[in-house]
């Protein structure tokens, strides 16, 4: 009985010690950052400013891709399909964490189950923008010009499924609208053709459409935000309004397959986190009218479970399906 005890602690303590040295040996190589989007989109700016510094912090660099299709679900199922390792994780947005489960039940994978939270590097206001070419300038005559003509105008999003397609449809609900759905491969080319006038509307984040907000090439109709943003102080809160169920901000975090170490999850937080200290970074970050946030994993977990279950409800009480 004693030999075997001896054993068995053995065992256990080279296990634990092949366990901190496998650990502490993360990274050794670079560390893949998928952007299950196009490049242009809110998703990639946040990613490209955080992975420099995140590299640093973690001693490797963090290669930024792309990859685009399916709402986001591309790129999510290409980091699901990874070893649990920390060297492929995946930037994760509402659209591929709630939106897109909740509206689609063909897509192949369970945001809560399926992926390991990590942290949630910022929560971004979005807006709904329209081409100068739009007769309306302000929410008022907005909702007026649309409501006259139902079926005339139609709207871009990053995709079918993403917060910008349940967002507008939500917005259409309670508002007692109709414009038509246009789905892009990714929030870029959907704001591209908005800003080109081949599309009149857009319900876009802020960092993607600010540029083109401030240099008048869109119009900035009413905000999904806790409050009117310092960057845009005439432009209405969906909760001014009347549309309060429709004023949630979108987030941008980082998650790994399921199953990764919680050693390589404390090491990748503390990396991000790092990097959120970084002056250059946080104004970078903030100049786009996002907030800073840097939660724990388990913070960040919660955030997801609480957003999936939210659009489960609007896909339900809106029956929205998929085009």
């Amino acid at each position: 009985m004693q030999r075997r005890t001896l054993i068995t602690a053995s065992t256990l303590f080279l296990s634990c010690a092949a366990t901190g040295a496998w650990a502490q040996a993360y990274p050794n190589k670079p560390v893949r950052l998928v952007v299950p989007f196009a490049p242009g989109g809110t998703t990639d700016i946040v990613a490209r400013i955080v992975a420099e510094k995140m590299g640093a912090a973690l001693g490797q660099q963090v290669i930024v891709e792309n990859k685009a299709g399916g709402g986001g679900t591309v790129g999510a199922m290409e980091v699901i399909k990874s070893p649990a390792d920390g060297y492929t994780l995946s930037m994760a947005t509402v659209s591929t964490t709630a939106a897109n489960p909740a509206i689609n039940p063909k897509i192949a994978y369970n945001p809560i189950t399926d992926f390991t939270p990590i942290i949630n590097i910022a929560a971004t206001p979005n807006v709904i923008a329209v081409h100068p070419s739009f007769p309306a300038r302000d929410y008022k005559s907005f909702i007026a010009e649309v409501k006259k003509s139902p079926g005339k105008y139609s709207y871009a999003s990053s995709g079918t499924g993403g917060i910008g397609h349940l967002q507008t449809e939500l917005f259409k609900s309670l508002s007692g609208t109709f414009i038509t759905h246009i789905p892009y491969r990714g929030a870029g080319p959907a704001l591209n053709d908005t800003v080109a006038g081949q599309v009149p509307i857009i319900f876009d984040n802020i960092p993607s459409a600010l540029p083109f907000i401030k240099d008048g090439r869109l119009i900035a109709i009413v905000v999904a935000a806790p409050e009117r943003l310092a960057v845009l102080p005439n432009v209405p809160t969906f909760k001014e309004v009347g549309l309060e169920p429709v004023n949630r901000m979108a987030y941008y975090g980082v998650l790994g397959p399921k199953g990764t170490p919680r050693e390589v999850v404390d090491k990748v937080n503390a990396a991000v986190r790092k990097a959120l200290e970084d002056p250059s970074v946080r104004k970078r970050i903030e100049d786009t009218g996002s907030l800073i946030v840097g939660n724990t994993p388990e913070q960040f977990a919660a955030q997801i479970a609480a957003e999936f279950d939210v659009y489960k409800k609007v896909v339900a009480q809106q029956n929205l399906k998929i085009d």
